[in-house]
């Protein structure tokens, strides 16, 4: 067995954001290779992904989005089991990741939009924070002719898409 120094380590830590004893225990199992490990915990986080599933996710952030034109918006609900995680930044970073693909692809089928890699990024959070993370429903709203689409969220948690219509006054 090949001795795994605090620099390897650490470089596992930067690369993946687990515990120490997590990256030291990944290390040790594939005698101080690196990539190896990052590989091995990759795959483990589908795992611990799949364990944790069943438990439930209440609390959460709510995204929207706009198009530039103003002629669509959409809105994500994505779920944590505590409001402590849903305000973290790896959290909220994977919301945004997440109303940015819905954007772009207006696919509001969750399973959809979240196979490849999106799945992959939820499945390594879900590892690295330790909850369950889902991704509980998304929609769009079209404009139509004549129409803008306005957005607000309050809070993180609470959130409208409404489509304006009228006249080329401004106030």
């Amino acid at each position: 067995m090949a001795t795994i120094s605090a620099s390897q380590v650490k470089e596992l830590r930067e690369r993946t954001g687990l515990a120490m004893m997590e990256c030291k225990k990944a290390l040790q199992e594939t005698d101080g290779d690196i990539e190896q490990a990052i590989e091995n915990l990759r795959k483990s986080s589908g795992l611990k992904a799949a364990k944790k599933a069943g438990r439930i996710a209440a609390e959460g952030a709510i995204a929207t989005r706009v198009a530039a034109d103003g002629s669509y918006g959409v809105m994500i609900e994505v779920n944590s089991e505590t409001d402590f995680v849903a305000r973290d930044d790896n959290f909220l970073n994977f919301v945004n990741q997440l109303s940015d693909a819905l954007l772009e692809t207006r696919e509001t089928d969750i399973a959809k939009l979240t196979e490849g890699a999106l799945e992959t990024a939820r499945e390594a959070l879900v590892q690295k924070i330790g909850e369950n993370i889902s991704v509980r429903r998304a929609t769009l709203v079209e404009a139509g002719e004549g129409g803008q689409v306005g957005h607000y969220v309050h809070g993180g948690r609470i959130g409208v898409l409404s489509v304006l219509k009228g006249g080329n006054e401004e106030v």
